[in-house]
């Protein structure tokens, strides 16, 4: 659903500002802004679904407060829109990458917290090998790490933060399954 909201922050250009091919290229240049947050949200609500949908693949069971994380889970994938949504409108502002990348950070915080929840709780399947806690935490705080880095760039340059930031999601997007538990 959020990766639907997302396309709604792209409008075709008014067609009473458009009078010539050169007005209609000039107005979709100036979408491009809004384009590229809409393929990094886009690709970072892939990446995460992906995750989610990995970690539920290895349970056997769930329990209310599993839900309710993964419900506060959902509810970081909603505000997915307004982050991208502010930081189109302000691509060179630091706050709005900040905003953005507490977004993200956000997702990653929750999924963390799933997990561990459901490895407290004996939710997991019982024959999992057991060094596939340390794969999936280290994935996702690699993945944070990046993340965080790629915010901590803003200092220098928003242009830097956002390059790196597709960077991180390109390889997290592209890259193979890694080991023997197939993570993606």
């Amino acid at each position: 659903m959020a990766m639907t909201l997302l396309v709604l922050d792209l409008k075709a250009p008014v067609a009473a500002a458009v009078h010539s091919e050169h007005d209609l290229w000039a107005a979709l240049v100036a979408l491009s802004p809004r384009f590229l947050t809409y393929l990094m949200s886009f690709v970072t609500l892939g990446i995460f679904w992906l995750g989610q949908q990995a970690q539920l693949n290895l349970l056997e069971r769930s329990n209310r407060d599993l839900v309710w994380l993964h419900i506060g889970f959902l509810a970081s994938v909603c505000l997915i829109p307004f982050s991208t949504a502010l930081l189109a409108e302000f691509l060179t502002y630091r706050i709005a990458l900040i905003v953005y990348w507490a977004n993200i950070f956000l997702l990653g915080a929750l999924l963390l917290a799933a997990w561990r929840l459901s490895r407290r709780f004996n939710l997991a399947k019982p024959d999992l090998p057991p060094d596939i806690d340390g794969a999936i935490y280290r994935r996702i705080l690699v993945a944070q790490g990046l993340y965080a880095f790629g915010a901590l760039l803003c200092v220098f340059s928003t242009t830097w933060s956002i390059g790196f930031i597709v960077l991180v999601q390109l390889n997290y997007a592209l890259a193979p399954r890694i080991g023997k538990f197939g993570l993606p």
